[in-house]
């Protein structure tokens, strides 16, 4: 499959699970869409039968204190979108339907793995139309108390810089960087759990949110103990998560970024800040895309022959 091609799952997929803040029960369902669709949400079980469309995208996030949540005028909402983000922009996904008869993304095993799967068990199929991107071409940077981040330039592709700092020696101070494809996501993102500590879990659980966290979707930290029996997936799973979540929150682009992205203590916050501030500066990107080039290459004979090619210029 050609990556200058924007691709769609190749059949309807279904999973099932329950939301980590309201525990409530949710069935979703991936569907194919057409070429230049993006990822838009059917939100049914709405009152009195309705049903909405809610597009994908930064301009419709409406909350991001503990998740990321999109939402339209009306009231309808869908939160915890992050995961299944990550999973249909990690694994270069541009157009698909995703319908959900609930409030919440279920959570699944607080990865985006089991997504990974669901989508792996129908396949990509590539569509006849070039994939657009887009391209920082100036730095653009934001912050947040001790948190900040940044947009960058690249030649090529998508780098993510992520470092996390917590004062738990099982966390401490982590960084991880990615040049992001769906090789590297599938290997060293796609598995990485959401986390948190037992304190603050009780506070939420007093509040009325994380009603749904276990030890089965969550890593839980009780001071500088892991209690998950099983442990860790990677020795620096936190990291890895919260580059998860950066994939999530970023593919509200609403399309790939060509650029690197370097943050310190993310949070879904800062990074809805940093693409609000990226889409306000016209001049700070650009709208691309992968276009056929015509390129030589040596012949039989004295004469080389033309190739027709599709350019690689933004994966």
């Amino acid at each position: 499959m050609k990556l200058g091609f924007q691709t769609t799952l190749r059949d309807r997929v279904e999973i099932h699970g329950l939301g980590v803040h309201s525990a409530a029960p949710a069935r979703v369902v991936l569907h194919p869409a057409d070429v230049d669709s993006g990822i838009v949400i059917l939100r049914t079980g709405l009152p009195n039968g309705r049903e909405r469309l809610i597009e994908a995208k930064w301009s419709n996030v409406t909350q991001t204190a503990l998740c990321t949540v999109l939402g339209d005028s009306t009231g309808a909402a869908v939160s915890t979108v992050e995961h299944l983000m990550a999973a249909l922009a990690g694994l270069h996904v541009d157009n698909a339907l995703v319908e959900i008869d609930g409030p919440e993304m279920p959570i699944m095993d607080g990865s985006a793995a089991e997504f990974v799967d669901a989508i792996d068990a129908v396949g990509l199929a590539q569509q006849p139309r070039p994939r657009r991107y887009i391209r920082v071409l100036r730095p653009v940077r934001v912050e947040s108390g001790r948190a900040h981040a940044e947009l960058r330039p690249t030649g090529r592709g998508f780098r993510l810089d992520v470092e996390i700092d917590f004062d738990a020696a099982a966390i401490g101070r982590q960084r991880r960087a990615f040049d992001l494809d769906p090789s590297v996501f599938r290997k060293e993102i796609a598995r990485a759990r959401t986390f948190g500590f037992v304190s603050d879990v009780k506070k939420l659980w007093q509040a009325g949110f994380a009603l749904g966290s276990s030890l089965e979707n969550s890593v839980a930290l009780d001071g500088d103990a892991v209690l998950n029996p099983e442990g860790l997936r990677f020795h620096d799973e936190f990291v890895r998560h919260k580059a998860l979540d950066v994939i999530g929150d970023l593919s509200l682009a609403g399309a790939p970024i060509i650029g690197c992205y370097r943050t310190y203590r993310p949070g879904h916050k800062i990074n809805a800040m940093a693409l609000a501030a990226l889409f306000a500066d016209r001049k700070a990107y650009e709208i691309v895309e992968s276009a056929p080039r015509r390129v030589y290459s040596a012949g039989a004979g004295a004469i080389g022959r033309l190739a027709t090619a599709y350019a690689a210029n933004a994966d």
